[in-house]
């Protein structure tokens, strides 16, 4: 299973040709998103049109959820890297990683802070080549 990053899907939902490359960068693996990007996605609609068809789309996908312990080893990545001197711009993406890690996903992204974070934690991840 892959965990798809709201990075992935802004340039998927912005360009075709970015979604012909999800596809085969994907293939047959099962898609899965975080709450996170549910509610990034929905932020970023233009207009109520928008907001309904994203809305709707996103009714009909598969997530993962966040437990208590997801909270807390997030908050110590977080705090890791920042005794590292080492930040991520969003602590939202310490938590889309732990994630990850927690449910054994790979996560697709287009995030420079996920490679950070990969540096110390388990994070199996790969970069969108769209």
């Amino acid at each position: 299973m892959i965990l798809v990053d709201t990075s992935v899907w802004i340039e998927v939902l912005r360009r075709r040709e970015a979604a012909a490359v999800f596809q085969e960068q994907v293939g047959e693996e099962r898609v899965v998103l975080s709450r996170f990007s549910q509610l990034e996605l929905l932020f970023g609609a233009a207009d109520e049109r928008e907001w309904d068809h994203l809305a709707l789309h996103l009714e009909d996908q598969h997530y993962v959820e966040m437990s208590e312990s997801t909270w807390v080893e997030a908050a110590r990545t977080h705090f890791e890297l920042r005794r590292r001197g080492r930040t991520v711009r969003s602590a939202i993406d310490c938590c889309i990683a732990q994630l990850a890690i927690e449910n054994r996903l790979v996560l697709l992204h287009r995030d420079r802070d996920f490679e950070t974070i990969a540096g110390i934690r388990p994070l199996r991840h790969q970069r969108f080549a769209g």
